[in-house]
């Protein structure tokens, strides 16, 4: 009876979504329960650890606003500034917010298949990019690749209804989102360049370009990367440099094996949707190389703009001996669903479509069902330091610092990840510095500074001598207890440099 119950539950799931005068409602009303679940999953199953250095560091990038930052440019550090100021900093808000990231790019993906797939393809379209890790787990950790997700697939949206119909609405559209990606991450280049590619690629390539639209699309994307590029010649390109010095100067070989790496990581976060794909259609060889490469005009165009993105930073490392990750493909599926089904020769039938969507609803519950129990193991393999204690450690860190002073927590230094921790948790919302971007002289005498780091970090002692006498060293040792389990006890090495003013 619960079977049959739930098929019939799927069946009025599947009809809601392909009727026409309901399908735009049910698609968000879809989503904003794939969100609270998903957000749901990540307050139980994360609730034994605290938010990601990831995280924390560009809630402490956000309390410093600026046009740029020493590792990336600013957009995820403006989204964290704005949702902070409405929500409450709170595990379960930023949860939220990440999640919010792959439910609007669902939708984006929703509104863009249009142009190519039939009610009963966007259906599974949509519900078989769930099963992608980039939409769920790894959407949780909110950072400048997650910001990407819905930027990428806008401009991917507007690029390609700029290129159909040349209007100018579309093409200044276009540049802004493509503008927005750069501000995220300027990975977002290879985006950028692979569409210019792929409009270069196309039949109608000399009446687009000369057409105002691609014009448009580059003017609005200057104008609105206009005040970043001031920053970023102000700053000598040091978010480049920082780059270069993480990933550079590698060997021949060494960038080879990254950019294979790189390839086969892309494919494996995406194997799900595709053993799907081939098990639902099983395509022969004629409609395999018709979804690859099209002979469609219309439909060769979005597989250009899908591949060519994919595919541009294998060259890039190659050629410029650096590292690249395949967590970096993130947001480069926008038109997977596009290219895997367009094809005439791919038939949808509704029975499929009801598998499917019963199967996208019981992923996220099964998980949530099984939080709990991740929780627990989580706790019991002991995360790192910087993700398991940094809400305990702010508390100390709080007591510590007025025990000496009335003043407000308003810099907090030493190891990146307790830094960022700490100053994120900490209820005077002091900004966060490290070895790397130091804080200013004149700062720390006028409002004082507290450096965490672990006990036996040689470093944070040597920085903590080099303040002079009035720095105080103190050791605390911070232990986490998670229903009933204890957590392994670690030691800190906690330097108080009170205000001087």
């Amino acid at each position: 009876m619960v079977f049959v119950n739930t098929m019939q539950a799927t069946a009025r799931w599947r009809d809601t979504l392909t009727i026409s005068t309901r399908r735009e409602c049910a698609i968000l009303v879809t989503l904003a329960l794939y969100v609270v679940l998903w957000t749901g999953y990540a307050v139980i199953g994360k609730s034994s650890q605290d938010l990601h250095p990831d995280m924390t560091e560009i809630i402490a990038w956000s309390r410093d606003p600026s046009l740029g930052y020493l590792k990336h440019p600013p957009l995820a550090a403006w989204v964290v500034w704005l949702w902070f100021s409405i929500f409450p900093i709170a595990d379960w808000s930023y949860y939220l917010l990440a999640m919010l990231m792959p439910a609007l790019t669902l939708w984006i993906i929703w509104r863009l298949s249009a142009d190519y797939l039939d009610i009963e393809k966007r259906v599974v379209g949509v519900a078989v990019l769930t099963f992608v890790p980039f939409f769920n787990f790894h959407a949780l950790k909110f950072n400048v690749n997650t910001v990407l997700l819905p930027l990428w697939a806008a401009t991917t949206f507007f690029f390609l209804r700029s290129f159909k119909t040349r209007g100018a609405i579309w093409a200044a559209l276009a540049g802004i989102a493509a503008a927005g990606a750069m501000l995220g991450k300027y990975w977002s280049i290879f985006l950028i360049t692979g569409l210019g590619l792929a409009a270069l690629a196309d039949q109608h390539r000399a009446s687009y370009f000369r057409s105002s639209a691609p014009w448009i699309t580059i003017a609005a994307g200057l104008l609105a990367l206009g005040a970043h590029l001031v920053w970023l010649v102000g700053s000598d390109f040091a978010p480049f440099s920082y780059a270069v010095s993480g990933h550079g100067e590698r060997s021949p070989g060494g960038a080879f094996l990254s950019a294979l790496g790189y390839l086969a990581g892309a494919l494996g976060y995406v194997a799900a949707p595709i053993i799907i794909f081939l098990a639902m259609v099983r395509p022969d060889i004629r409609t395999s190389r018709d979804i690859v490469w099209p002979t469609d005009p219309s439909r060769r165009l979005a597989a250009s703009a899908f591949w060519a993105p994919l595919l541009l930073p294998v060259f890039g490392a190659l050629a410029g001996h650096v590292d690249i990750s395949s967590l970096w493909s993130m947001p480069a599926f926008s038109l997977l669903p596009v290219v895997m089904l367009s094809s005439p020769a791919v038939v949808i039938r509704a029975t499929d479509t009801r598998r499917i969507l019963l199967a996208a609803a019981v992923f996220p519950l099964v998980a949530l069902v099984a939080s709990p129990l991740v929780a627990i193991m989580v706790h019991r393999a002991g995360p790192e330091p910087a993700v398991a204690q940094t809400h305990l450690l702010a508390k100390e860190v709080a007591r510590l610092w007025h025990q000496r002073t009335q003043r407000p927590l308003a810099i907090v230094g030493g190891e990146e990840g307790l830094a960022f921790g700490v100053a994120a948790y900490s209820a005077d919302r002091p900004k966060a510095v490290t070895f790397v971007s130091r804080p200013n002289d004149s700062e720390v005498v006028e409002n004082g500074l507290i450096m965490v780091c672990l006990a036996d970090d040689a470093r944070c002692a040597r920085e903590a001598m080099s303040r002079g006498p009035s720095a105080e060293l103190v050791e605390v040792t911070v232990e986490r207890d998670f229903w009933g389990f204890p957590g392994k006890p670690q030691n800190y090495a906690v330097m108080i440099l009170p205000p001087r003013r």
